[in-house]
């Protein structure tokens, strides 16, 4: 059997045509962070500006990034005495 025999699985075949945007660069991420993080601390009824739509896809596949958003929602929550659990949930749900 030669390469031109085989042919991808559906699954596989998907998830290389999903359209990937929007897109996020690290260190787009890593600028717009702490707006991210108040946003999810704030108000959860309150929309996620348009310019942060990105962050929770390129969170959820960024670990280094997921990382930093984590530890400065715990600093800034710990700071304003508030609980962060709802807004870790809000991080990690995407």
């Amino acid at each position: 059997m030669n390469a031109a025999d085989r042919s991808l699985p559906t699954d596989a075949l998907r998830l290389l045509t999903i359209d990937p945007g929007p897109w996020l660069s690290c260190d787009d991420c890593f600028r717009l962070v702490d707006r991210y993080v108040e946003a999810l601390l704030s108000d959860p009824g309150e929309r996620t500006p348009a310019e942060l739509a990105a962050m929770p896809a390129h969170l959820s596949g960024c670990s280094a990034c997921a990382e930093e958003a984590t530890t400065l929602l715990v600093l800034a929550a710990t700071d304003q005495g508030i609980d962060p659990a709802r807004a870790l949930h809000r991080l990690t749900a995407g």
